[in-house]
């Protein structure tokens, strides 16, 4: 009986002191809650001790932390429609803040600070316009209103360091982007068109050379056939007339066949003469 009394002193013992330490790492923070209400906070980190059963310690993650929310739509100053997407870099700066304002939840921290933000940086995006927001300094849009954002962080036990714009869209159902989509067609068919011109021009030019280069190899080649052409008729002639110098009787005679043959080349002419017509001297027989 006595061990068992003992033994469970020393569990009541170990219970109590396991109960009563609580350890805080190097990047986290701490408060303890004594019957529900805050007794101590910005406990740092280290081995500590609480009462058991009436304390309670929350650890807290104090490391940087991202808050991501979903793409916010608003109006630039020409009341045209954008969707931005961002999010933010942040800590818990007030624990006993934090707590009091949110639970400890950082889901319920989250859902309280995305407000904030939003309203802040629809103050920018209002006075911008579409152009400017989208080809201007980002971060110029972020410093302005990250003063008034960390004044409403406070309320929450938070400080953000950067908000980082991710993206900036026209909503699909914005007439916006149909107009941007116009525009860009407009640019594409004005370039297709400048190219268009630019290659008929250039093929104009080429066919023109071409046509040109065709005219004057044409031009060279006729007058080098009747050059040549030429040429063979003065040889010809000049073999004719040696044929017709060695023997004139025998070329009367080829130049009599050559009629005769031109004459008759269809095998249906008929040609009246009389008949002692010089045409028809070797037709005669000697008979």
């Amino acid at each position: 009986m006595k061990t068992s009394f003992y033994a469970a002193i020393v569990a009541v013992i170990l219970f109590g002191l396991l109960g009563s330490v609580y350890i805080v790492r190097e990047d986290q923070t701490a408060l303890v809650l004594n019957l529900g209400r805050v007794a101590r906070a910005d406990i740092k980190p280290g081995l500590h001790f609480k009462v058991p059963l009436v304390e309670t310690a929350r650890v807290f993650d104090r490391r940087f932390q991202i808050l991501e929310t979903a793409p916010e739509r608003y109006l630039t100053l020409e009341r045209k429609d954008v969707s931005v997407d961002f999010f933010a870099v942040g800590y818990i700066s007030d624990v006993r803040a934090f707590y009091r304002a949110t639970g400890g939840e950082e889901k319920t921290a989250n859902e309280r600070l995305a407000p904030i933000i939003t309203d802040s940086l629809r103050n920018e995006i209002n006075s911008r316009t579409l152009q400017q927001l989208v080809s201007g300094d980002r971060n110029d849009i972020v410093v302005k209103q990250l003063t008034a954002i960390n004044e409403g962080a406070a309320t929450l036990g938070m400080h953000i360091t950067d908000i980082r714009l991710k993206q900036i869209d026209l909503p699909t159902d914005s007439e916006v982007i149909k107009q941007v989509y116009e525009r860009m067609r407009a640019q594409r068919m004005q370039v297709a068109s400048k190219l268009r011109a630019e290659g008929e021009e250039q093929a104009r030019t080429i066919r023109a050379s071409a046509d040109r280069d065709q005219t004057v190899l044409v031009a060279e080649a006729e007058r080098d056939a009747q050059k040549l052409k030429g040429e063979g008729d003065a040889e010809a002639a000049r073999i004719y007339a040696e044929a017709a110098n060695r023997d004139p009787s025998f070329y009367a005679f080829q130049r009599s066949l050559e009629a005769y043959r031109t004459s008759f080349s269809d095998g249906q002419s008929v040609i009246v003469l009389d008949k002692d017509d010089p045409f028809l001297q070797y037709m005669k027989s000697d008979r």
